[in-house]
């Protein structure tokens, strides 16, 4: 793969291990379509390349990249806390991935500030016209229910 891009994340793991996403070029494939490759190395399950495909070169690398996001979000290690950027220092870092769970039936979509939210742990509520705010025993936001997502969550969010 010819490299048109790359990452290094560190796995906050004793001792520390780097993980490297690498976007290749896009390439046109003979049904007329185009595919970027790309790879993470360095988490479990992801060491081969592998390849987005899409109508035009533009959509093949957003797709390569929407699939590393997806892959690095999923993981076990980003869900443990354990994925990071290699340059933010500790003190700097800030929560980069947000759950969304968009009930279509009922437009309602909840956006949780992390993986999973235990009962009972929102104690706080705050309610402003669609919006209804979910807070912490410390304060902190923990989610949110937005009603009419349809209209209200940007493209990007709308899984």
């Amino acid at each position: 793969m010819y490299e048109i891009a790359q990452r290094v994340l560190t796995l906050d793991t004793v001792p520390p291990r780097e993980v490297a996403v690498t976007v290749g070029v896009p390439y046109e494939e003979t049904t007329g379509e185009w595919s970027c490759p790309y790879r993470i190395d360095g988490l479990a399950g992801w060491e081969h390349e592998r390849r987005a495909t899409g109508p035009d070169s533009l959509r093949a690398v957003e797709l390569a990249l929407a699939m590393v996001r997806a892959a690095l979000a999923g993981s076990h290690e980003a869900k443990e806390g354990l994925l990071s950027w290699d340059d933010t220092p500790p003190d700097l870092q800030r929560t980069r991935t947000v759950y969304v769970n968009w009930d279509k039936e009922r437009d309602i979509a909840y956006i949780a500030m992390k993986h999973e939210i235990v009962p009972g742990e929102a104690v706080r509520q705050t309610v402003s016209e669609d919006v209804v705010l979910d807070y912490g025993s410390a304060g902190e936001l923990i989610g949110l229910e937005l009603l009419n997502a349809a209209t209200r969550l940007p493209p990007e969010l709308r899984l």
